[in-house]
């Protein structure tokens, strides 16, 4: 049956950063019974914002934080934002090798917690080739947890907010509620320009050139990056990313710390040329994030830096309301019930699928024969490919049988799952200060 209107529904999220993906949960129905956020800036944010609720600051997975078992059966909901650098494209894409990736972690988090629901979201980069037996393992374990995931690419600006912002979103359920999971519909209108979203902001401290510049600034931005610990001061991106900000009228060089005044005019650059126009605030810079509107009433702490990363790392609240709405319909079983197809059936790898189920190990030639009676055309190169990839995320181990041919067999998983023995706990150790 149908929950009750009035039944609350509580989340636990991990790696919560600044509150992007909090507010919109909350606006969603959500009640925080936990929030923990390593980053001592945006622990801040949330505690300032929301006093209340019960934050936690540090690594999400040492014990000393907090004991995932005593909140075990008590959240409807564990959601996080993970760290993105371990499948970024503009990273070394290190996956589970990387002392940030806690993806696989979250994971196994939600068999410990046994929430009715998980939500965790993510860089494209992990929807990549690259990561396919990665995410087939991720499905693997849901599965064996007793949930049925799936994976979904979401743009912002789909959802109002001006600016591409892709993400690549998971989201698991119990399967009396996965029934009722619709992924939420793209918003009827399009997203404002940043022209439009920013004209009055441009023009708060007196500059005459406020309205010229917001009908230059007619399309969305591009995605806004927050950057990490390990590089300089804030501004809005490669150089790619300039470029589409110059294209708006945009110096993405910096941010600044006021609007521009009255009289303003672009300063010079290094080439002499003139800026292509203002740098924005980090109140500008939230604004095309998604603090706009019915979730502008959010105060960041911390210096312009660390705000910035703050604004740039978080998922922008309107994709996390829509997204925790539609998580909340389903729980209270509302809507058609669909027929519950097993997603965790789809094949994100058939490489990977073949070697998980083969009792004994594979030549490259008998891979590409078996997906050939699967109906599945692989080449040989295709397939090394593919081996190469599920070898930085999986000990594969080679042998050489008597015939000279090389065999294949699916060895465990690298990833960080909460072992005691990981390297990851040494790498953490080790870059502690330049992780964000």
């Amino acid at each position: 049956m149908p929950a009750s209107e009035d039944e609350k529904r509580s989340v636990i999220e991990i790696c919560a950063g600044a509150g992007g993906q909090s507010l919109g949960l909350e606006r969603a129905g959500f009640e925080h019974l936990l929030a923990v956020e390593l980053d001592e800036n945006a622990a801040a944010t949330l505690r300032h914002n929301r006093p209340n609720w019960d934050v936690r600051v540090g690594d999400v997975a040492d014990p000393e934080v907090w004991k995932p078992e005593e909140f075990e059966g008590k959240a409807d909901l564990l959601a996080g934002g993970v760290p993105c650098p371990p499948f970024s494209f503009a990273g070394k894409q290190l996956g589970a090798n990387d002392e940030r990736d806690l993806f696989a972690w979250a994971v196994e988090l939600c068999g410990r917690v046994k929430p009715k629901a998980l939500l965790l979201e993510n860089v494209r980069g992990l929807s990549a080739n690259r990561f396919a037996g990665y995410r087939q393992h991720v499905l693997d374990r849901l599965r064996a947890h007793g949930y049925v995931g799936a994976w979904k690419p979401l743009t912002a600006s789909e959802f109002g907010v001006p600016q591409l912002r892709p993400r690549f979103v998971l989201v698991a359920l119990l399967p009396e509620y996965a029934q009722y999971f619709y992924w939420p519909e793209p918003a009827d209108t399009p997203a404002p320009t940043v022209g439009e979203t920013l004209k009055d902001l441009m023009g708060a401290n007196g500059w005459e050139g406020a309205e010229e510049w917001a009908q230059k600034a007619a399309d969305i931005a591009p995605t806004i990056v927050g950057g990490s610990k390990k590089h300089g001061g804030a501004d809005l991106g490669p150089t790619r990313a300039k470029a589409a900000w110059a294209e708006l009228g945009v110096d993405a060089m910096g941010v600044a710390d006021a609007p521009p005044g009255p009289g303003w005019e672009p300063a010079k650059t290094a080439d002499g040329k003139a800026a292509p126009g203002p740098k924005l605030t980090t109140a500008m810079v939230a604004r095309i994030q998604g603090w706009h509107e019915e979730f502008a009433d959010w105060e960041f702490q911390g210096r312009k830096t660390t705000v910035y990363r703050q604004i740039g790392n978080a998922f922008p609240p309107p994709m996390a309301k829509a997204v925790g709405a539609a998580i909340m319909r389903a729980l209270a079983q509302e809507g058609e019930r669909r027929e519950l197809i097993e997603e965790t059936d789809s094949v994100q790898d058939p490489v990977y699928r073949l070697l998980r189920d083969s009792a004994r190990p594979l030549s490259i030639e008998q891979i590409v024969k078996k997906l050939e009676k699967d109906g599945l055309v692989m080449d040989q190169p295709e397939v090394e490919r593919r081996l190469n990839h599920l070898s930085h995320d999986f000990a594969l181990e080679e042998e050489q049988n008597k015939s000279g041919t090389f065999t294949y067999a699916l060895g465990e998983f690298k990833a960080f799952i909460g072992q005691q023995s990981h390297q990851r706990h040494d790498m953490f150790v080790q870059h502690r200060s330049k992780i964000s």
